[in-house]
């Protein structure tokens, strides 16, 4: 199966370890246009964090590498995608804005899609319970 892995950039590290797991279970994957850069020693995410400290936000490089369209394109293409939700900004599970956009992509295109963990408390958990994901609490093998 080919698998798009959505996830806040944060967790590069994180996408990278899943990444290798599907991979083993003999899934293709694709992962953040800027956690690959990371991966490929390209840009640290140190070096991410302070760009988008000193801009205000992400916005340049999501416009400048067009990445909601290209991850679009992406889904689109792809069999599922894999929602790597963790903790971050003292929120459990998070779930960040683009990859909510991406899970509404998947959703619209009738596109499996799991979340690692359980569905996070947020301002749209309803729009996420919606769109009907398939929780599998960290197993991997549920991915059919």
């Amino acid at each position: 199966m080919k698998i798009v892995i959505c996830a806040s950039i944060y967790f590069t590290y994180e996408i990278k370890e899943l990444s290798d797991k599907l991979i083993a279970l003999g899934h293709e994957t694709r992962i953040p246009y800027t956690s690959k850069k990371i991966i490929d020693g390209e840009l640290t995410l140190g070096e991410y964090k302070k760009e988008k400290e000193l801009r205000g936000d992400a916005s340049f490089r999501k416009i400048k590498e067009d990445l909601i369209k290209r991850y679009y394109e992406f889904i689109k293409t792809d069999d599922a995608i894999v929602v790597l939700n963790l903790d971050k900004n003292n929120i459990k599970n998070y779930i960040g804005g683009n990859v909510f956009l991406e899970i509404g992509f998947a959703h619209v295109l009738n596109k499996p899609i799991y979340l690692y963990n359980d569905i996070p408390e947020m301002i749209y958990t309803d729009e996420i319970k919606a769109m009907r994901p398939i929780v599998i609490y960290q197993d991997l093998s549920k991915i059919n």
